[in-house]
């Protein structure tokens, strides 16, 4: 059996084998730049399913954050409102941490694209740090994460466990997921808050525009709400108005006023410094 195959029959999916097949081509060209080959061989990618479009608005948030325990909150509310990823969060310090001004350092060996960077606290999740005791070692607690939050996703109806035969103690989970929090992130700064997706990329980690524009969803109600400004808009322009009357309120960006609502950084812009 080739050994994709047999990958795809020991359960691996479509995304996973590509990463390996990745792997082996980019083995294969190296040989070739090195004159160790002649030639590379041709290796197709299977074709992946399609990129997931979780997100959760936040009345749903705040009733999952009431659900867990109240030493995985201030991690919750970290993913959910900045964005990061799940590894750059758990390996932050409390040497990184300014409670004062509000703001997290993530250094460049913590971070994915090996840029550092910057990110503003909400109001919140300061309150919840500042409470910690004692203040060493690391800043996030995920004891038993995995247990609890699907517990809770099951338990507001974000998820769903699944009993496995002969597997009493380890159920199958379904639902939301921790990474889902970046688009819903990315959601929220860009298209709720008003924040310009350059700030956003910052606050996130994303180092390009097409990565982004992934975890950026938008659902229904963001389109159907453009579309009634947009008619605002053109019933005003076709009465002779101007659209600058306030009778027509067409929703500007508020990025840098948002973000210095959040944290305020004496000679620091938030979201500028690496």
């Amino acid at each position: 059996m080739p050994p994709m195959r047999k990958r795809q029959a020991e359960g691996a999916g479509n995304a996973i084998v590509n990463r390996s097949l990745a792997c082996l081509r980019r083995m294969f060209s190296l040989c070739v730049e090195e004159s160790k080959i002649a030639s590379a061989p041709l290796i197709r990618l299977l074709k992946e399913p399609p990129a997931r479009t979780g997100f959760v608005e936040l009345p749903e948030f705040l009733k999952l954050l009431a659900a867990l325990p109240a030493h995985l909150q201030p991690y919750i509310l970290f993913l959910y409102y900045c964005g990061s990823r799940r590894g750059e969060a758990e390996s932050v310090e409390w040497s990184q941490v300014d409670l004062q001004r509000g703001f997290i350092r993530f250094e460049a060996a913590q971070t994915k694209t090996e840029q550092a960077r910057i990110i503003p606290l909400p109001k919140q999740l300061v309150a919840m740090l500042a409470a910690i005791e004692p203040k060493t070692g690391r800043v996030f607690d995920t004891t038993n994460i995995r247990k609890h939050w699907n517990r809770a996703c099951a338990q507001v109806g974000l998820g769903r466990i699944i009993e496995v035969e002969g597997k009493p103690y380890d159920p199958r989970y379904e639902g939301l997921t921790l990474h889902d929090f970046r688009r819903s992130a990315a959601r929220n700064l860009v298209t709720v808050a008003g924040v310009p997706e350059r700030l956003a990329m910052r606050i996130t980690g994303h180092k390009t525009r097409s990565v982004f524009d992934r975890y950026h969803i938008v659902s229904t109600e963001d389109l159907s709400g453009a579309m009634e400004r947009w008619e605002a808009a053109t019933e005003n322009l076709l009465s002779g108005s101007s659209t600058s009357q306030r009778s027509v309120q067409i929703r500007k960006p508020r990025g840098r006023k948002l973000l210095k609502n959040m944290v305020a950084l004496p000679g620091i812009e938030p979201g500028f410094e690496d």
